[in-house]
């Protein structure tokens, strides 16, 4: 599966805002966001030109594509599949990337970003509902149980992230016990679930063009 391997702090001077890509480490006043709030390149410091409509909608998918770290091809897999889904399509939508299973144990605070949860999973140290899922884009659904299937020493590392996460609220739509390292899916995510604000109508008047 493909995936942005570059500097992601340039993402976020890309998109003018903190996507938090590093998770607590965003906080500090190394942040490269904070210290160069601008975009990057040799024109950065440049005037910026108004964005047109377009701009604006391309703008929000690729905020929402770098924030659940997913390429072009599978967001678009998941709009459709949210386009032919019961409900509304921008929610279902969100719905989707929401349940995936790297950002569930981010969620969770198993790991300080989305991209250390990839890690975490392709490693095969989680198991949901007793069998080990080494795929990032698992989708889990009410009622499914995660927990943390590795050695004592692995374990360390995550309770390493588990003592830096605890600042962190894990979203009301999750139950999670960091002594046991064990969750519990109570039900789906809604958009209100979603901590950073993220006007999903305008990814779907862009697909819809």
């Amino acid at each position: 599966m493909a995936r942005y391997t570059g500097a992601v702090c340039r993402l976020c001077r890309r998109q003018g805002e903190k996507l938090f890509l590093k998770g607590t480490k965003c906080q500090t006043e190394k942040c490269a966001a904070s210290k160069r709030a601008y975009p990057p390149g040799q024109h950065g410091q440049g005037r910026r030109q108004k964005l047109s409509n377009y701009g604006t909608q391309l703008k929000e998918k690729q905020k929402v594509k770098r924030i659940y770290g997913v390429m072009e091809r599978q967001f678009r897999k998941y709009f459709k599949i949210a386009s032919k889904t019961k409900g509304v399509t921008g929610k279902v939508l969100l719905q989707l990337l929401e349940r995936r299973l790297d950002n569930v144990v981010f969620r969770a605070g198993l790991g300080i970003s989305r991209a250390q949860a990839r890690q975490i999973i392709r490693h095969n140290m989680i198991a949901v509902n007793s069998r080990r899922v080494n795929i990032p884009s698992f989708l889990v659904s009410s009622d499914d149980l995660f927990e943390i299937k590795t050695k004592d020493k692995a374990k360390a590392k995550i309770k390493e992230n588990l003592e830096i996460s605890k600042e962190r609220t894990v979203p009301a739509w999750l139950e999670f016990n960091a002594d046991e390292m064990k969750g519990k899916v109570l039900r789906l995510p809604e958009k209100a679930d979603i901590q950073q604000p993220i006007q999903e109508q305008l990814i779907v008047e862009l697909y819809s063009k």
